[in-house]
């Protein structure tokens, strides 16, 4: 699943001490691991061999230099949802002609670029947008290659904030509308109909919802392509991970166990959708974010106080939601284990909280934790998916430095950002300064 591994009582990425990086660079620290994200890419990219396929990672989960670089030497594609994501794509090395463009509100400038850049597809998310499309594609004096984004109204099961895939949800077209969109679409002289895309949530465990997905637009996709001539079908992504150790082991064994099976696997995914679309004959995208991340990822903290009031045992770090939003958000389970542990200590019932003020900055409540104290480290981990990527500068908090570990190798692929930095681009004007 990743590596972060106990070696002896000390924590390690791959072949590092996390101890000695947090001494050489200091916390809040994300550390990535470069073993676990070629994995993860590796076996999804096999389990798919079968089909033409394009795996084109959703770079809104973790969009670091150094990871997108990563992904583009393995021959990935990106999903990027807007220009600077497509900006990024092609200053990390990225191929824009492998990439997709989603998202519900392009704006002019954004197709512009996109256009100029020659972008394999434009997800389209609604009629208005694609004759803006089209009406930009005419002033460039270009073809616009598209896919509408149908909304097949299949509930995913998964939170409500990150569920995309029922009527419900701002994305897409109507299932039932989409055969005349394409009719219309067809009669736009800068519009080119590459294909047809779907994406029904974030975070499924289960392979169920995207079989149900896949049976039902299937035979659209067959019909559609046949009138139209698509080069490919994109199934979107979801793949899940497991946050909560509880749910899974790490004896391969167990992965054969009734339990493990019903964790959602790459050969588990492949098995059931590659059948469905191998028949289809046309080039297979997938967007997947979190599953090559996720689980690659971790935000180290130190402590800086334990305060005890009434019942509770709050446990204060210097992270906090800024850095990590994904459990004041989400509710998110996160599992925090010390850089060192030690079988001896008490397990004490504790809230692990940030410094900022809100009642929210919390990362657990009430979680069975090794007693820490003053100056212990913590790491909590899966924080490779929407950690850093949506850290913020809330309470005028610098954005934490990030170290991409590659064996016993570590390197800084973004610095620790300068307070100073923050208020860099304000503005105080004359006026005021008079007073």
């Amino acid at each position: 699943m990743h590596s972060f591994r106990y070696v002896g009582d000390k924590l390690f990425c791959e072949g590092a001490s996390i101890e000695a990086l947090v001494k050489e660079h200091g916390s809040p620290l994300y550390v990535y691991s470069a073993a676990t994200l070629t994995d993860h890419f590796s076996k999804l990219d096999s389990a798919l061999a079968p089909l033409d396929h394009l795996v084109c990672y959703a770079m809104k989960a973790n969009s670091n230099a150094a990871v997108i670089r990563l992904f583009a030497n393995l021959g990935g594609g990106f999903d990027t949802v807007s220009a600077g994501e497509l900006q990024r794509v092609i200053a990390a090395g990225g191929d824009a002609k492998k990439c997709v463009f989603a998202g519900v509100g392009k704006t002019e400038e954004e197709i512009t670029f996109a256009l100029k850049k020659g972008i394999y597809s434009f997800n389209v998310e609604s009629e208005p947008e694609l004759q803006r499309i089209n009406r930009v594609a005419a002033k460039l004096k270009k073809v616009a290659p598209i896919a509408v984004r149908v909304n097949p109204n299949i509930d995913a099961g998964t939170h409500a904030k990150i569920t995309t895939g029922t009527y419900e949800n701002k994305f897409g077209i109507a299932f039932e509308e989409i055969e005349g969109v394409y009719a219309r679409a067809s009669k736009l002289k800068n519009i080119k109909l590459r294909g047809l895309q779907m994406h029904i949530g974030s975070q499924l465990t289960s392979v169920k919802p995207f079989e149900a997905a896949v049976k039902k637009v299937v035979p659209l996709v067959q019909k559609l392509s046949a009138r139209y001539g698509f080069e490919f079908f994109s199934i979107g992504g979801g793949i899940g991970i497991v946050y909560n150790p509880a749910l899974a082991s790490a004896d391969p064994a167990w992965w054969n166990t009734p339990e493990g099976k019903k964790i959602l696997t790459p050969a588990t995914y492949a098995a059931t959708l590659v059948p469905l679309l191998q028949p289809l004959g046309l080039k297979i995208l997938l967007e997947p974010g979190r599953f090559l991340v996720g689980n690659a990822g971790a935000l180290v903290t130190r402590v800086e106080y334990v305060k005890k009031t009434g019942k509770k045992n709050f446990v204060i770090v210097d992270a906090a939601m800024n850095d990590l939003i994904r459990p004041a958000f989400y509710d998110s389970y996160h599992e925090i284990v010390p850089l060192k542990r030690n079988a001896k200590a008490p397990t004490i019932s504790s809230d692990v909280v940030g410094p900022i003020c809100e009642s929210g900055d919390y990362f657990c409540k009430d979680r069975p934790l090794q007693k820490v104290g003053e100056g212990d480290t913590l790491a909590l981990l899966s924080a490779g998916a929407y950690g850093s990527v949506m850290g913020s500068n809330y309470n005028t908090r610098g954005l934490a430095t990030e170290v991409l570990v590659h064996g016993k190798k570590a390197d800084v692929v973004r610095k620790r950002q300068k307070i100073a930095d923050i208020w860099e681009n304000e503005v105080v004007p004359g006026w005021l300064k008079k007073g």
